[in-house]
């Protein structure tokens, strides 16, 4: 099974990860925790490229490259053959990122965009999807206020990130069976309460 977290900039994923990882071991699931950018060893370099420096870095098109270059490593290298070993695979952000931040926002076509995954990964998809929706103001107050120097995305503009909230949403009412969206304005253990929620009642019936 392979779960993914996407959301705006400070939304809370990492925290919601680390959570719902530590429910499933205590259920006696194995599990694995990556992210993107990064995950695997290459991926991790090509991480930096993309989270630092200048917001005018790279085009949208560039990003899309770089992005599907790491996550093609960590698919072969991480990803695939942790699910072949029978572990729940939690990733912090996947392909639906790159379809809302370097398509619907940065202009990349979906049929560009569908190109590179069928290229890199064929038809692999995440099976859950949870996008944690938060207010685009307190989500930046939050990423902001950590001591880090990758602060490409958050650097952007408010605009960008309402764009970005937007697109997730769309991308959510579009998929409804995948993406769960989740008021991660509400509190933490009721967060990760939701989340457990959907998450059993997909291992259950998909056992």
């Amino acid at each position: 099974m392979f779960i993914t977290f996407e959301g705006g900039e400070g939304s809370g994923k990492s925290t919601q990860i680390n959570l719902l990882s530590k429910f499933l071991l205590s259920k006696l699931h194995k599990v694995f925790v990556t992210r993107e950018p990064g995950g695997s060893v290459g991926a991790e370099t090509i991480r930096q490229l993309l989270v630092t420096g200048n917001p005018n870095r790279w085009d949208a098109h560039t990003e899309a490259l770089l992005m599907y270059a790491a996550r093609r490593d960590n698919f072969i290298r991480i990803i695939k053959p942790k699910l072949s070993e029978g572990n729940i695979v939690i990733s912090d952000r996947f392909s639906d990122s790159t379809k809302v931040y370097q398509g619907y926002v940065g202009g990349v076509s979906d049929a560009n965009i569908d190109l590179l995954h069928k290229f890199s990964l064929d038809n692999f998809y995440p099976d859950l999807t949870f996008f944690l929706d938060l207010d685009v103001s307190k989500g930046l107050e939050r990423a902001n206020s950590r001591k880090s120097n990758e602060k490409r995305f958050e650097s952007k503009g408010l605009e960008f990130h309402e764009n970005i909230r937007k697109s997730y949403l769309k991308l959510a009412s579009d998929e409804p069976a995948r993406i769960y969206i989740i008021d991660a304005s509400k509190s933490i253990s009721k967060i990760h309460y939701e989340i457990t929620k959907v998450v059993e009642k997909f291992l259950t019936k998909n056992k």
